[in-house]
């Protein structure tokens, strides 16, 4: 627990300052590259990778009004309560309707605004730790800091993605927090800066639960650099309790935030205590390795099916892990900023290293979010402690890897272009990965390339025969190519390994109407709904097969029920339209392709249909 103490900053001697216009400059100049390194982002659409199903067929977070803040301030959308993220998006939508291109915007704005704030919290931490140090230098090496964390590759999973919004909004809240806690700490600094830390620290909570991690850092911090506790004795003594008071509420916060998380996620089966550690090695030996030499990133690292903790892959983190143990004692002493770098790193690293594990990968780029600004600083402090005769040498250095590391994220950030090029890069690094195969699939199959789908579902099916969605959609693949009867057999099996698969119910009832089975679709339905009653896709299949059985008027309550579920749902209008048509009611059934053309004025079926029943009488609008 000691640190070395320092004495405390003595004024800057006249001409020791930054030069004229560097005080300036170098914020602009960290905010510039962080967008210029993600312009390509501005050109990019959602992808089938979660950006579907919370945005494109999740209407719940359209605008600002009251239905809309109610569901973001009571949901667990996908295991996550982030009900400031969705505020932001209930923002987007007001300003920018469903263009991805906006949503995209705001993300590289926010990741731009952490960067900045990523370097006044590295000029504040490096006046700090070397209180001897010129404030040009100082200026330097936070520039250096912010820049290694905006630029770098790591960073393009959380800007690129739509979804990880709440990487960007929490890594911006996390650092105005620190900043604003080191202010209230400092000697002479005023208790308003308390209170405003502990506001930032709950928005950011709000915005993704991972800033949980917050009263450690503090507490960190209290070590080095603020020197507020130098011993053990310190720490349980009168010296600590000051530093207790101010940890308090913070930890009280994040305790209920991780009680809440857990409840939330519903974390699937668990691997043993064996098994945990060796990922856990595994991702620290990865983030530590990437953030060093970033290459082969990818959007998906699958975790195994097993895993063995005395694999190869295993047992080599472990050795690097040692060596980061050992690098830390050594710097303990030598180099305290360094250690307690290092040592924030791995607190910050902490929920994401697969303790409880939740989501199909072992680990994730955009887990390092919040964690690269501590490694960067041990590289800004290099930088301001460099003798100075190798000032120029060590500028020039951390300039090539900058601009080496922001060529490296341009190019990064064009694989979330689209669904094609994420599982494309995906597959070329993980040529194994079965939700690579399904997920490029979806896509192929979103654009009518059913029977190219369907070869990428049996090569993910091969990969993974386990993998009911991979049947599911393999069924509905064949389905579209006029092989029903093909079909079948994936939806027995998908329902299998997924006893409550209600979209697989739903499909096998497509494909029996395909076959002519009608009536036995209708028990199919049933069965989805059962499954899954919000399921509205089952609700319109249900009604159309009714339909099919000249039982227009039957048909119309499962159209009702279904856009009681999802109001957007544009089928569900048009179906309803051709049952009313059925039925002779020209005019309601004119009004109900209205409205499904309103929703997707690009449905065809929608347009020829209300061609048809205006030519019968239907009126027009005035």
């Amino acid at each position: 627990m000691r640190v070395t103490r320092a004495s405390r900053p003595s004024p800057a001697e006249p001409g020791s300052g930054p030069p004229a216009g560097a005080a300036w400059a170098a914020p602009v100049v960290v905010f510039a590259a962080a967008v210029l390194a993600f312009v390509p982002t501005l050109q990019a659409g959602f992808v089938n990778w979660d950006d579907d199903r919370n945005f494109l067929d999740n209407a719940a977070y359209r605008g600002l009004g009251p239905a809309e803040l109610r569901w973001m301030w009571t949901t667990f959308h996908m295991g996550h309560y982030v009900p400031l993220t969705w505020m932001t998006h209930g923002l987007d939508y007001v300003l920018w309707g469903m263009d991805p291109r906006g949503y995209h915007l705001v993300n590289l704005l926010l990741h731009a605004a952490a960067a900045l704030a990523v370097y006044f919290l590295a000029r504040r931490l490096l006046a700090l730790a070397l209180p001897q140090a010129e404030p040009g230098r100082v200026l330097v090496g936070a520039a250096a800091t912010a820049l290694l964390f905006a630029v770098h590759p790591l960073r393009a999973e959380s800007v690129a993605w739509v979804t990880e919004r709440r990487d960007v909004l929490s890594g911006l809240l996390y650092a105005l927090t620190l900043i604003a806690y080191l202010r209230s700490a400092e000697p002479g600094g005023s208790r308003r800066w308390y209170w405003i830390a502990l506001a930032t620290f709950v928005a950011a909570l709000l915005s993704k639960a991972v800033a949980m991690t917050a009263p450690a850092i503090i507490l960190i911090l209290n070590v080095y650099p603020l020197r507020r506790v130098t011993s053990w004795r310190d720490a349980f003594g009168a010296p600590g309790l000051p530093v207790w008071r101010d940890v308090a509420p913070f930890a009280l916060l994040s305790a209920g935030t991780a009680t809440l998380s857990l409840v939330a996620l519903h974390p699937p089966t668990q691997l043993g205590v064996a098994g945990k550690a060796a990922v856990s090695a595994w991702s620290v030996a990865y983030y530590l390795g990437k953030t060093l030499l970033p290459t082969s990133l990818s959007p998906l690292h699958e975790m195994p099916k097993s895993v063995d903790p005395l694999a190869t892959q295993f047992l080599a983190a472990y050795g690097v892990v040692a060596l980061a143990v050992a690098a830390w004692v050594a710097a303990r002493r030598r180099a305290p900023g360094a250690a307690a770098a290092l040592a924030a790193w791995v607190v910050l690293l902490l929920p994401t290293l697969g303790v409880v594990q939740n989501g199909p990968q072992i680990v994730a780029d955009r887990y390092t979010y919040h964690a690269a600004p501590a490694l960067a600083l041990i590289a800004g402090a290099a930088l301001v402690a460099v003798p100075r005769a190798f000032d120029a040498v060590a500028r020039s250095m951390a300039a090539v890897v900058i601009v080496a590391f922001g060529a490296a994220t341009w190019r990064q950030a064009t694989v979330w272009t689209s669904p094609e090029t994420l599982w494309t890069r995906v597959l070329a690094v993980e040529p194994g990965s079965a939700i690579a195969e399904v997920g490029l699939a979806s896509d192929l199959a979103a654009r009518g390339r059913f029977a190219d789908a369907a070869e990428h579902y049996k090569s993910a099916i091969a990969i993974d025969p386990t993998y009911p969605e991979a049947h599911n959609n393999l069924g509905v693949a064949l389905t579209r190519i006029g092989n029903p009867g093909d079909a079948v057999p994936e939806f027995v099996r998908a329902i299998e390994l997924k006893p409550d698969y209600a979209e697989a119910f739903s499909n096998w009832g497509n494909a029996l109407v395909r076959l002519g089975d009608v009536p036995g679709a209708i028990g199919l339905y049933r069965r989805a709904v059962a499954a899954d009653p919000a399921y509205a896709d089952a609700q319109v299949n249900w009604g159309n097969a009714l339909v099919r059985l000249d039982s227009a008027a039957a048909a119309i309550p499962h159209y009702e029920a279904a856009l009681a579920i999802r109001p957007d749902n544009a089928d569900a209008h048009l179906n309803w339209g051709v049952a009313l048509a059925r039925l002779g009611q020209f005019g309601d059934a004119a009004e109900q392709f209205r409205r499904a053309l309103s929703l997707k004025p690009d449905l065809a079926e929608a347009r020829d249909y209300l061609a048809r029943v205006e030519a019968m009488g239907a009126p027009r609008p005035q």
